[in-house]
Order: structure tokens, then C-alpha cells, then sequence
């Protein structure tokens, strides 16, 4: 009896230890893999992030133009998919009034790096508006606005690049109203990390 049960006892550590084995390998493969992953990431032929900044003219509905400057930081998960984050500033002085309209939005961005002299890509974009007017009077308003687009980037290398044209359709959506027949042109200087 007391054979058997040192008999059951050493096959039951035997077992446990069997099992811990099998997972540490399984738990070895996964580290390698994931180190070799890495490693392919390190060495992707891609930017990390990029920044733009340059000038923005905006056509609003109603027939104001206003002139300012647009500014987006990108990070990219891969070649083609990336996260931008967007603030533009547009500013219109006339008769007396001063017209000022600030986006801040972020989305997902899509890269065509099929070419190395230049990078077509498209976004939709979501998040805020603020417009002010002041003159005669005041008055302010906040809301949410939506840009979908795209544009080229003219690359000079691995570490900068022109922005010839980024054309996006904005709406813009607060105080009540909709405004949805408006246009963003901005082009600028890009550098990538």
C-alpha cells in the first residue's frame, strides 16, 4: 500500500512537471515569435509618425473664404494604416468683423507607399468645432465636425516630404444647424521619424 501510494505520488509530480514543461515551451515559442515580430517592425520601410504643418484656405458655406494653417501629428501601425490627429485654423477679417473657425478632429488614415518619390492617402476624421465672430457684436459656438479626404505628399527623402494638396469635405454640425457644403485645401512641409 504504501508503495502504491509513492508510486501515485511520483506520477503525479511527474505529470505536474510534465505540463509546466509544455507550457514554458509554449510560453518560450510565443516570447521568440513576438521578439521576431518586433524585430520585422523595427525594421519596416515606413515612418513611425509624422507631422504636418502648413497653410489651410477654407471655403465655409455661405461664400467665406478664410486663410490659416493646419497642423496634424500621424502615427502608423503599419505601411498603409495610421492614426491622425488634426487641428486647423481658418480666419476671415470684413467690414468690421472678425471671423475665426478652429477644428480639432483625429481618425484613421490609409498610406499607398507603393512609390518612393511620392504617398498618396485618405482619411475620415471626427471631432470639434469652435467658430467665433466679434465686430459689432459677439458670438461664439461649439460643435462637432466631420472631414473626409485625402491628398499626396511629395517626398524628398526618408525624413521629409511637400504636401502638394490635402483636399477634405467638411461638416460641421452645432448650435442647431448643419453646415455641410464646406472645403478645406492645405499644403505644407512633412517630416517623418
Amino acid at each position: 500500500m504504501a508503495g502504491r501510494l509513492n508510486l501515485c505520488l511520483v506520477k503525479t509530480k511527474k505529470t505536474s512537471l510534465q505540463s509546466l514543461g509544455g507550457n514554458v515551451r509554449k510560453v518560450a515559442i510565443i516570447v521568440i515569435l513576438l521578439g521576431l515580430f518586433s524585430l520585422s517592425a523595427a525594421a519596416a520601410d515606413y515612418p513611425k509618425a509624422e507631422i504636418f504643418g502648413g497653410y489651410q484656405f477654407t471655403r465655409l458655406e455661405g461664400g467665406v473664404n478664410a486663410n490659416g494653417f493646419n497642423v496634424a501629428v500621424n502615427g502608423n501601425f503599419s505601411e498603409w494604416f495610421g492614426i491622425t490627429g488634426d487641428i486647423g485654423a481658418a480666419f476671415k477679417s470684413e467690414g468690421g468683423v472678425n471671423f475665426s473657425n478652429y477644428t480639432y478632429t483625429f481618425g484613421p488614415v490609409l498610406s499607398l507607399r507603393a512609390n518612393k518619390s511620392y504617398t498618396p492617402f485618405v482619411h475620415a476624421l471626427v471631432g470639434g468645432d469652435h467658430a467665433s465672430a466679434s465686430g459689432f457684436g459677439s458670438g461664439t459656438g461649439n460643435g462637432m465636425a466631420l472631414m473626409a479626404g485625402g491628398g499626396v505628399d511629395v517626398n524628398f527623402n526618408k525624413i521629409m516630404a511637400f504636401r502638394i494638396a490635402q483636399a477634405d469635405w467638411m461638416l460641421v454640425h452645432g448650435n442647431g444647424g448643419t453646415s455641410s457644403k464646406n472645403f478645406r485645401y492645405s499644403a505644407g512641409l512633412v517630416l517623418k521619424f
